[in-house]
């Protein structure tokens, strides 16, 4: 069974460029949101297993976004990841940033490493007991 990855981001480039890089890998199934104003409808719709989030947009901020998931009862135990170009390899040398809980990802990243932190965050989320 494909792990499911919602990916919002308001650069349609990129996004497109991430979701057919992460499909090609086989393991993926890959739901592309560019409106960040449309994100829980569409998270609430294909279920996903992680979401892969842009930190900064137009109308709402990454934080905005993911404190929506955490409060809608469906989503609230879905693991998030920060995709973003304010951290650099250099602030993330094993590929990965964390600050208050959250965990950033540079947008540079080479696949093999995002592929792996997202197989990492969606295993250990398997591992949490469900809130209730």
């Amino acid at each position: 069974m494909k792990t499911r990855i919602l990916l919002i981001d308001d650069e349609c480039e990129f996004s497109s460029m991430l979701k057919g890089r992460l499909e090609r890998a086989g393991y993926f199934e890959v739901c592309e949101e560019n409106d960040e104003l449309q994100a829980l409808k569409t998270a609430r719709e294909f279920g996903p297993d992680i979401i892969l989030l842009d930190v900064m947009m137009p109308n709402l901020e990454g934080s905005e976004v993911a404190a929506k998931f955490r409060a809608d009862r469906l989503l609230c135990n879905v693991p998030v990841l920060f995709l973003t170009s304010l951290v650099s390899g250099d602030d993330a040398p094993n590929g990965s940033y964390n600050s208050g809980g959250n965990t950033f990802l540079p947008k540079s990243l080479s696949i093999d490493k995002l592929i792996a932190c997202i197989g990492q965050t969606v295993n250990e989320s398997r591992r949490v007991p469900l809130a209730v």
